[in-house]
């Protein structure tokens, strides 16, 4: 755990608490046309309306971006994100992992879109050394439940911690618990919502697999809540991951902004919303951090029309310090990336202002600065109530 301290001062609380540093991003989805170009491509057949092979999302990643070396090497769709991560250093490593992992199981009725990672490029997701991988999304039982198991499988032979699926209820509904120094942890909650596109039917129970599913009102918040209460432990950061609302447009609906404000009335430190493929607002509650919705890490939406003006080939990467103890939000940084050949670049200077422009535009009540450096920072203070 980071040695800096954070100052509470005149409002009581304790001085000299120290800052966790969280990497928080959103969608990760390294299946469909990411697969094909890694050295190990599962079947490229799709059941689209329109696109019946995955090879298909790679043609229209070379049309825009030029050719993609295929195969590529573990690291090539993190691209240099991997040189942000290891400068930044952060503590805990929290992505939503948008896919099923396997190579078994049938494509699940009734959906428009199926991803799936074959299991031997799991050494692509490994290189980023994720802490977290949140699996309560709209992807993960694509191929059914016997492709979330063997996506379940193959996560733990890899050591990796899951949060939001399991084999019953008690597993999908636990947080993953990462020890961060000392006694201090960070827990992970994972839930997923309807509105996202997840079918109810998708819930996990007593006697079957599947994920944490919950639906979007104030007394499912408060079930959470008493979920976060029973585990948390003084000195512990709190972390409540949703899958939640439609894949376009920067409107966040009322009724997840009280959500969202129920769980931080509740207890929880860090909401961490994703969903959609472009940034949504940013929002600091009693001193709290909300991320209404990360926008997509990795894809293979490149040269997909239609959705131009959302500028969906900016990613962010989240870097948000938290003070371990009392849960208020330090600082937030966000360093723009941009996706090219199904790789993650910097991005030149009118992107990063494009983005800084957007995001303080969007965001109710919070600045946002672009440094010299290209990284976007909340230009002030995080605010006490709203």
């Amino acid at each position: 755990m980071s040695t800096r301290a954070h100052d509470d001062g005149a409002d009581g609380q304790s001085t000299g608490t120290g800052v966790v540093t969280l990497f928080l991003c959103g969608d990760v989805m390294l299946g469909r046309g990411v697969d094909q170009i890694l050295p190990h491509p599962g079947a490229p057949e799709l059941r689209e309306e329109y696109v019946r092979d995955a090879r298909s999302y790679v043609e229209l990643a070379e049309r825009v971006g030029g050719p993609i070396p295929a195969p590529v090497g573990w690291a090539w769709p993190w691209g240099e994100a991997l040189d942000v991560l290891e400068r930044s250093a952060p503590d805990v490593r929290i992505m939503n992992l948008e896919t099923a992992i396997t190579g078994d199981g049938e494509f699940a009725h009734g959906k428009a879109v199926h991803y799936r990672m074959h299991p031997a490029n799991l050494p692509a997701l490994l290189v980023a050394r994720p802490d977290v991988c949140v699996l309560a999304n709209n992807h993960v039982l694509d191929f059914g439940r016997r492709g979330l198991e063997e996506t379940l499988d193959t996560l733990a032979r890899s050591g990796l911690r899951v949060a939001g699926a399991g084999r019953d209820a008690a597993a999908a509904y636990a947080p993953a618990v990462v020890p961060v120094g000392g006694a201090a942890r960070v827990l992970v909650f994972a839930i997923g919502m309807s509105s996202s596109g997840i079918p109810p039917s998708w819930a996990a129970t007593a006697e079957r697999a599947g994920i944490a599913y919950v639906p979007e009102s104030v007394p499912a918040a408060e079930a959470v809540v008493r979920r976060v209460q029973q585990a948390k432990r003084a000195g512990d950061v709190a972390v409540v991951s949703v899958h939640w609302g439609s894949n376009w447009g920067y409107h966040v609906p009322l009724g997840q902004v009280r959500f969202a404000h129920a769980l931080v009335d509740g207890g929880v430190d860090v909401v961490h919303g994703h969903s959609s493929h472009h940034p949504r607002p940013v929002e600091v509650y009693r001193d709290r951090l909300i991320l209404h919705g990360c926008g997509d890490f990795i894809d293979d939406y490149e040269g997909i029309r239609g959705y131009e003006e959302y500028r969906d080939d900016l990613r962010l990467a989240h870097l948000a310090s938290v003070a371990a103890g009392t849960g208020r939000l330090a600082s937030l940084r966000m360093v723009p990336l941009r996706a090219r050949r199904m790789r993650l670049e910097h991005p030149p200077e009118e992107d990063c202002a494009w983005l800084s422009a957007t995001l303080a535009r969007i965001s109710d009540g919070v600045g946002v600065a672009l440094e010299p450096t290209g990284t976007l920072v909340l230009s002030h203070g995080p605010q006490t109530a709203r």
